[in-house]
């Protein structure tokens, strides 16, 4: 059974195969080893579609042999979502086809994560933040599988990340981790314009984001969710601090921003009053790095 798409003609709608040849390069454009991690945005292609390709470009030509993705998503709707949680089974449709569901690797990490989490297929149910990402994945991957997991923001969500990767290294499993999170939703859509309009609060607001961006590229997960919350500068807290901790336990040192923008840079409708940053992260096995 798969599970349908949902939120398709929202976030990426017209010829796909179009839409991401107009992102991806293709080109090795980056000097750095292989990336055990990364991080990509999830809101509408238009303005975050750029941002997110930069990552998967960078796994389509690191990670040909890989088996596996595991995808870390934002819970918007924490209430309805109580723990964190796998898609353990079945498929996931994509305007390319459908993706199935690794359920070997759902099963070994549903026992390996133990109490931290549960398999509950209907908690996705209403979630856009790994929908958005798959004709990315079927696209660069056509034959890869993936392990949808669903990460509430929580202090152990970290631990989340490292179990699964614990998981991977314990069974020399072929794959990777792409974690997701929007940053600062500014402005009065969102009940949070602190700096008020303007180029001036446009400047805080990317100030704002740099905050958490630095504590992900030092791999500071401990802090992620308490930054979050009191700064409201993401909405994937926990995938993100779970991303970190997977890849900080497969050897990662640092991380990498391959790209930062916002919705208003992207399409301005006049002064600055309202917008979303997005952020591109990858986490390289080690860190001997020239870009």
């Amino acid at each position: 059974m798969s599970a349908r798409q949902k939120y398709a003609a929202q976030f990426y709608s017209g010829d796909i195969d179009q839409y991401i040849n107009e992102f991806i390069t293709g080109e090795e454009m980056y000097e750095f080893n292989r990336p055990v991690a990364g991080v990509v945005p999830h809101a509408g292609w238009f303005f975050s579609g750029k941002t997110a390709a930069k990552v998967f470009d960078v796994f389509s030509m690191k990670y040909s042999d890989a088996k596996t993705v595991i995808l870390l998503g934002t819970v918007h709707n924490v209430g309805m979502v109580g723990k964190h949680t796998i898609y353990g089974s079945g498929a996931w449709e994509t305007p390319l086809g459908d993706i199935s569901v690794d359920e070997e690797l759902a099963d070994m990490l549903d026992k390996e994560l133990g109490s931290l989490a549960e398999i509950n297929n209907g908690s996705h149910d209403w979630e856009h933040s790994i929908e958005v990402q798959l004709p990315f994945v079927k696209y660069m991957f056509p034959d890869i599988r993936i392990v949808p997991i669903a990460v509430i923001p929580a202090h152990d969500s970290k631990d989340v990340g490292t179990k699964i990767a614990e998981t991977i290294k314990k069974n020399d499993y072929s794959a990777f981790v792409i974690g997701t999170t929007d940053l600062t939703h500014y402005g009065p859509n969102y009940g949070f314009s602190p700096a008020g309009k303007g180029e001036k609060a446009l400047k805080w607001m990317h100030k704002n984001d740099r905050s958490i961006i630095d504590l992900v590229l030092t791999m500071e997960a401990d802090k992620i969710i308490d930054e979050a919350k009191e700064n409201r500068n993401a909405c994937g807290s926990g995938a993100l601090s779970a991303t970190i901790g997977y890849a900080k336990e497969m050897g990662a040192k640092k991380g990498i921003l391959l790209d930062y923008i916002t919705s208003h840079e992207v399409y301005s409708e006049g002064d600055f009053k309202m917008g979303v940053g997005y952020a591109g992260i990858v986490f390289p096995e080690d860190h001997s790095i020239v870009i």
